[in-house]
């Protein structure tokens, strides 16, 4: 099993710079595999862009993977975002993890000029066409129901072969299938329970062995919002208002998702997410500032971490 921690991206009163370098270089001193973001386009939230931030990331760590989770690629033009990607990968040395997904929902596809009724075909469209422009093709021909390429050359490539690991976002059975076929990984929103994640590792092994893939070459994972504090009352009134701050009002859909409470809990919490069956787990405290932020990740790997190891 492997952590790793979230990064600060809300950005209320300004970037805290060396804050936020400060915490890189801790997250790396404690030993943790990866930082993640998020991507929030339009929202509540004031957060960061997560390719900027974790092309940022690059150049002030040298261990730490970086990662999405997740890119709501159906709202991006699947040229630019590979280029972008590619950046942040080379950038980083091959040190990048890309969660995609096509959205759905309350996604406002309308702003991004995105046709509700065929969002699904062109985020799988779209995501075919990242791999053949990542590719070892100097030159790349494409032609689908919503892209045409003719003889296009795209350079450079990313330094991962063939490309940064694909982590899929997903529920539906259609959907984890869909990981299943076009990704490397699967990662459990932090937005679903334990119970809905479990339920979700079941539908993808069960996809994992009818398509003939390599179990032991996917990896399953989950992200997993929380607050460790001595008091359990307050943990979840710390853990609550984290959530509004990054949710706004569908935060009180998600009372229950999140893991709080003294360090025995966070313990329990985070061991049912291992035994449904997480690989990996992206430990996301809710902290209104990066300090506070680095304060959890303190606790997180000296009280909580060796307990389930």
């Amino acid at each position: 099993m492997t952590f790793s921690i979230s990064l600060p991206q809300l950005d209320h009163d300004g970037f805290d710079d060396s804050g936020f370098k400060a915490y890189l270089a801790r997250a790396e001193e404690l030993g943790f595999e990866g930082g993640w973001t998020i991507e929030q386009t339009v929202g509540p939230a004031p957060t960061i862009a997560p390719l900027e931030l974790l092309s940022y990331a690059a150049a002030v760590t040298t261990t730490l993977r970086l990662g999405v989770a997740v890119l709501v690629t159906s709202l991006h033009d699947p040229l630019q975002l590979a280029s972008a990607i590619t950046a942040v990968d080379r950038l980083s040395h091959g040190r990048l993890d890309v969660g995609v997904a096509p959205g759905g929902g309350f996604r406002q596809f309308p702003a991004f000029g995105v046709d509700p009724s065929t969002f699904i075909a062109s985020f799988t469209e779209g995501l075919e066409l990242m791999k053949a422009a990542w590719s070892d093709e100097p030159r790349i021909t494409f032609h689908g129901r919503f892209r045409d390429v003719d003889d296009l050359a795209i350079s450079p490539k990313p330094v991962q072969r063939p490309h940064p690991p694909i982590w899929f976002g997903a529920n539906a059975p259609v959907a984890l299938a869909r990981a299943v076929r076009h990704g490397d990984a699967f990662l459990g929103a932090g937005s679903s329970t334990t119970a809905a994640f479990a339920e979700a590792v079941r539908t993808v092994r069960r996809e994992i062995d009818e398509q003939g893939k390599d179990a032991d070459r996917f990896r399953i994972g989950k992200r997993v919002y929380l607050i460790v504090d001595d008091d359990s009352a307050r943990a979840r009134d710390r853990v609550d208002a984290g959530l509004r701050r990054i949710y706004g009002d569908r935060a009180e859909q998600l009372s229950e998702v999140a893991v709080a409470g003294t360090v025995d809990e966070v313990v329990r919490g985070l061991r049912a997410v291992l035994d449904a069956g997480a690989q990996t787990i992206v430990l996301n405290p809710t902290g209104a500032t990066i300090s506070e932020d680095r304060e959890q990740m303190e606790r997180l790997a000296a009280d909580v971490i060796p307990q389930l190891r």
